[in-house]
Formats: C-alpha cells, structure tokens, sequence
C-alpha cells in the first residue's frame, strides 16, 4: 500500500443509509486522519471503488447479499486492498462468499463507532499477511517451475552428450557464466531448443 505509506490512508465507506455513513466517517475521523469518499448506492460500487482506488474499503451491509459480495470480489481482488465489511446477521454460506470475495475482516453484529477502528487495523494487518504469504508461495513456485527446467536441461544435456548429471549442471552453471544469464534462463532456452528439434 504505497499510498498509506506516503500519505493519509484513502478509506471507501459503501453505506447506503447516511446517518450511518456520517457515524463511520465521524469514527474515522476521530481515530485518525484519513481521506474518507463515501459511496451510498450499492448497484455499481465495484465501479466506484476502481476509480477512486481506495487504500482500505469498509462496508456496512445489515444483511449481504451473494450479488453484494460479486461486486467486491469484480472491485478488490484479495491482492488489491483490505476489506472489512459489517454485517448485521449472516450465515455460513456468506461468510465463506465474503473470505472468497477477499475480505480481510467480517465482523457480525453491526457496527459500532468504537469498533471502527481496531477492525480497520485489524483488516490491514490481515490483508499484509495474506500478501506477504501469497508473495512467498509465489516465489516458491516459481523456484520449484525453475528447479524442474533445470533438471529437465540436466537431462538433455546428459543424453545428448554423455554427461553425469554433475558434468550437465556444471556446464549449465559455466554458461550461464559466461553468458551473464540465470542458470534457469539458460535452461529454459535448452527446454525450449529440445522441443523445437523433436
């Protein structure tokens, strides 16, 4: 979130009913400064929400419904930003619809001004832990999708010139040396050279 880091965080409130909204937005504003739009319609928040590219969303739902949570999951993918919504009452198919939609916090039983707070940094918190582990699982995959073009270079190495498997890594490390390259790049390119000559 390079805007909360630089500047004062961009909280979308959805909340159709407006004293309710001006509740939110006094609990915002007394809990810290932050830079508040309120949208008060729910048909076509999703597009709302793109282009004033929130750094956190907050919704107030008395009773969600699955198009409600649709919307979010087209509008903020779990990637884009935390969302905490607060609904009066749900049940168990909601509530796995809204962690599947990508919200960072559900809280049942309303909202209260007091609560705004601890769920907004609560939410945060969750959504960086979720990307920090995303973005290690990605790397992750990524390592083992290299790992496994490395093993299949090693192998065509050694059937096409003899090689033990220790020749056939060394001489991808000495290429990728000499080239400037990754040993997963170098490899990549021998896959990819193999497939071409089948």
């Amino acid at each position: 979130m390079t805007n909360a880091e630089t500047s004062r965080l961009r909280i979308a409130v959805i909340e159709k009913d407006r004293d309710r909204a001006m509740m939110i937005v006094d609990g915002l504003r007394e809990a810290g400064e932050y830079e508040v739009s309120v949208i008060g319609e729910e048909s076509g928040f999703a597009r709302r929400i793109e282009d004033l590219k929130p750094d956190v969303v907050l919704i107030d739902l008395e009773n969600p419904s699955r198009d409600v949570l649709e919307g979010l999951a087209l509008a903020s993918t779990p990637l884009d930003r935390p969302v905490a919504i607060f609904v009066d009452r749900s049940d168990t198919q909601l509530t796995r619809a809204a962690i599947e939609a990508g919200v960072s916090a559900y809280i049942v039983d309303g909202l209260r001004k007091e609560r705004i707070k601890p769920v907004l940094d609560a939410a945060i918190a969750r959504f960086g832990m979720i990307s920090r582990m995303r973005k290690e699982l990605d790397a992750t995959k990524a390592a083992l999708a290299e790992r496994k073009t490395i093993d299949r270079a090693k192998g065509i190495l050694m059937r096409a010139r003899g090689l033990s498997e220790e020749e056939a890594y060394a001489l991808l490390r000495r290429t990728a040396m000499d080239q400037g390259r990754k040993i997963g790049d170098v490899a990549s390119a021998i896959v990819t050279a193999a497939e071409l000559l089948r």
